[in-house]
């Protein structure tokens, strides 16, 4: 019997498109695109901020310097915000429905800046019970790390436990950990996925 639901974040709740971050800090520094991609693909520089290796300022310190250009905390914000669009993949209402009779937790690689805007912008997020972020864990999925924290917010067993990720890696480190997990496609899947388990809303 599942008695916890668990969601990814990023293109389960809300879709990005990393694409308008490149482009927004193109306009900002002048350097291509592609070559704001491949900067910021270095050294581990996104990784590490996500596993709370270094915190927000430290963060955009080393972006600018990877850059080339000077740039404002709120600044960088807005842009590195820039990559998520404003509907949500699943409802709302749906959330908070199936809160109403099963805990909820938010399980997701993020970062402080993202995290910030998101809990400030999209309503969806206020139905959680409980948050495992990457950057507060120290640990990003699959690592096993992240999927224990889940399991002891969850508050029941692994098997007691669904959990949907739009990432197939993701979805099989928590498999190893005993949760109930599906590669996430589209709301309609995951309610019938949910009502197949016997979960209700």
């Amino acid at each position: 019997m599942i008695r916890t639901v668990i969601f990814d974040l990023g293109r389960v709740l809300v879709p990005f498109d990393f694409q308008r971050g490149y482009l927004a800090m193109s306009e900002h520094c002048g350097l291509p695109p592609e070559e704001v991609r491949a900067r910021l693909g270095r050294d581990g520089l996104v990784p590490g901020f996500e596993s709370g290796e270094f915190d927000g300022p430290e963060f955009v310190r080393r972006v600018a310097e990877l850059m080339e250009t000077q740039i404002s905390y709120e600044r960088f914000s807005e842009i590195w915000s820039s990559v998520f669009l404003p509907h949500t993949l699943i409802p709302e209402s749906m959330v908070e429905a199936i809160r109403r009779n099963y805990r909820t937790v938010l399980l997701s690689n993020t970062n402080p800046i993202h995290f910030d805007m998101l809990s400030d912008t999209y309503p969806i997020l206020k139905h959680f019970d409980a948050y495992v972020l990457s950057h507060e864990v120290k640990a990003m999925k699959p690592l096993p790390r992240i999927y224990e924290v889940a399991i002891q917010q969850a508050q029941c067993a692994p098997g007691e436990c669904f959990f949907t990720d739009d990432v197939a890696e993701y979805v099989e480190g928590a498999k190893r950990a005993g949760i109930d997990a599906v590669q996430f496609q589209d709301h309609a899947q995951i309610e019938a996925e949910l009502r197949a388990r016997g979960v209700n809303w």
